[in-house]
């Protein structure tokens, strides 16, 4: 009897297992197979800080949640209704975040003594009540795979890495999805019997669920209707790095990027050396602050110079971004936050960095700040550092996180030709009547100096830390001359306000604002349109400029009877709106390492609206 098929609008899906049991590549190729189904989508990676944390305890425990659906959605969804669970200390951990009724799929061959005492138990979950109010599907799946690898050669420690596929193959026919796109990247990446056993191991996984009859149904998620166009899945780091591949193409400017590999920016690096097609140069510097400085020299140079990061290597470049500032360099450094102080939580996501970005420099220091609000906005959030560095002859900084980093999405790909051009400073010509260059006289609407290159003739002129003379750029000690140039910077960064766009409130005109930034933007648009099909009067808006602000944003927060701003810090928002505009926002802080939920921000709204 042919087994029956639910329609699901929606399926939330979280692989969960040992760090070195592949679930990120699980859920990687699951989250591929969705998306060339046509299925709208949303990931979020989570994985323990340590290369390989201890085997078969909760803290190296590495998790794979994927949200794929017919209609649009905003985030990885706030509770799976199917876990994966390869081990006990895989269980114990998510189980609780499963919602009730959900579908748990346990490897049993894991729940003996020596990995139940790994994961700290006193008793088997599979016995002890743990699964009680979930639909639990119970898989010998470490036998299962050993026996299907068999004719292939592996030996026991080798059959044992190929059952994240039969976990995938399982999952594919749980899900009415096709085995070929995974089939054609392990050909792509595997040779010999590796190859072979990965594919026996998948067809294994999918060919169990039909025989054992391991559910009654399966379900069947179909396309979304997505916008016409040509699409691919893309992570945040992949975006941002495409992004400033085009400003190079926009702007007519070569790409240099000096970087220091860290946690989670590194595959801005990894994506960006593939490049060099279309003149992208890339250097791993030995450490932070030589990226920096070669990433200054290259500006100097003539490249669009670009730097990326996370919060401990910020603050190593602090001195060296002083610098570009000073001698007013057009640079863009990526700042992909992750959970802090010092070290902190290497792979967790946080927003905490705002302030820093904002004020962590010597001297006055003023820079303008972006900040992309989902994986696939990271390509246009980088257009638009770009543009700003090169228009503005600045230093910006581009803040992502580790959730829109490593988390992915379906992505429209843009026409190329629908991509302005960037404009630059460059000159080749001296701005000054007695034929001497003014490397420091400015645009009358922008405040921007001109960018003379080294070599070109006529345009000698001088560089450094120094404080500059106006106009001229000698060293100057003159106290009013300082004054002046400290007024100039500030002003120059708050006339890009000219140069953005107003903020436009998405929901009500008044009651309550949601104000975020970065990557809450998800949680946060669909707990608004939630709140507003209960019929509660409540507005969305994002902000992507940090500094300066909108034009309007004052305007706005004064419109509103409350303001509430959740944000994955202790409220550095909060704080710049109360000193800047003397507003009294309410602050909704989250710092566990893990995005928002949507619930979490609907009770505060809930709350809120109950007060008034």
């Amino acid at each position: 009897m042919q087994t029956p098929v639910q329609p699901r609008d929606s399926v939330v899906i979280r692989f969960a297992g040992d760090s070195g049991d592949g679930m990120q590549l699980t859920g990687t190729q699951f989250t591929n197979t969705a998306a060339l189904a046509g299925n709208d989508l949303a990931t979020f990676p989570d994985f323990p800080a340590e290369i390989r944390a201890p085997a078969g305890t909760r803290a190296g425990v590495s998790g794979f949640q994927l949200h794929f659906s017919s209609q649009d959605i905003y985030t990885p969804g706030d509770a799976p209704g199917v876990l994966v669970a390869m081990n006990p200390a895989a269980l114990v951990k998510n189980i609780v975040d499963l919602e009730p009724g959900g579908i748990c799929i346990v490897n049993t061959d894991k729940f003996i003594e020596r990995e139940l005492t790994k994961a700290d138990l006193t008793s088997s979950p599979l016995e002890d009540g743990t699964l009680e109010g979930y639909r639990t599907i119970e898989v010998p799946l470490s036998t299962l795979v050993k026996e299907a690898v068999k004719p292939h050669g592996l030996n026991a420690k080798e059959s044992d890495r190929c059952k994240n596929f039969f976990a995938l193959g399982l999952t594919y026919w749980m899900f009415n999805r096709s085995l070929e796109a995974t089939r054609d990247w392990i050909r792509s990446k595997f040779k010999g019997k590796y190859l072979d056993a990965n594919l026996a191991a998948l067809q294994a996984g999918y060919n169990y669920a039909i025989t054992a009859e391991i559910h009654h149904e399966t379900y069947d998620v179909k396309p979304a209707a997505l916008p016409p166009g040509l699409y691919r899945n893309i992570t945040g780091s992949e975006a941002v790095a495409l992004g400033l591949v085009t400003a190079g193409q926009k702007s007519g400017l070569p790409v240099f990027l000096g970087s220091y590999p860290i946690t989670p920016a590194s595959d801005m690096l990894h994506v960006l050396s593939r490049y060099k097609h279309v003149g992208v140069s890339t250097f791993q510097a030995e450490d932070e602050i030589a990226a920096v400085c070669m990433a200054i020299g290259a500006a100097y140079g003539g490249s669009l110079a670009l730097t990326t990061t996370s919060g401990p290597g910020l603050a190593l470049k602090s001195e060296a971004i002083g610098l570009a500032l000073m001698i007013e360099l057009p640079l863009v450094i990526v700042n992909a936050q992750r959970g802090g102080p010092s070290t902190g939580l290497p792979t967790k996501t946080e927003q905490s960095d705002l302030l820093f970005t904002m004020y962590g420099r010597n001297g006055e220091a003023p820079l303008p700040i972006v900040a992309a609000s989902t994986p696939s906005d990271g390509f246009d959030a980088a257009l638009e550092a770009a543009r700003i560095a090169l228009e503005h002859m600045v230093p910006v900084v581009l803040l992502t996180d580790g959730y829109l980093a490593n988390g992915a999405e379906p992505w429209r790909i843009p026409d190329p030709d629908s991509i302005p051009p960037i404009t630059h400073r460059i000159v080749t010509e001296t701005n000054n009547e007695d034929g001497d260059y003014l490397p420091y006289a400015r645009d009358p609407e922008t405040l921007a100096r001109t960018w003379a290159l080294p070599g070109t003739p006529g345009l000698e002129h001088r560089v450094g830390g120094l404080e500059k003379q106006d106009r001229s750029g000698h060293v100057s000690y003159d106290a009013a001359n300082h004054q002046r140039m400290t007024e100039l910077r500030q002003e120059k960064v708050d006339r890009i306000a000219d140069h953005i766009p107003l903020l436009e409130p998405f929901g009500s005109e008044t009651g309550t604002l949601v104000l975020g930034w970065g990557s809450t933007y998800g949680s946060i648009r669909q707990a608004v349109i939630a709140a507003l099909a209960r019929g509660w009067d409540v507005a969305h808006v994002h902000l992507r400029h940090l500094n300066p602000f909108p034009r309007n944003l004052g305007e706005l927060l004064e419109s509103y009877d409350r303001v509430l701003v959740p944000e994955m810090n202790m409220g550095q928002l909060a704080t710049l709106l109360r000193s800047t505009y003397l507003a009294q926002p309410i602050s909704l802080p989250k710092v566990t390492g893990h995005p928002f939920k949507v619930q979490e921000i609907l009770t505060a709204i809930e709350q809120h609206q109950d007060a008034r």
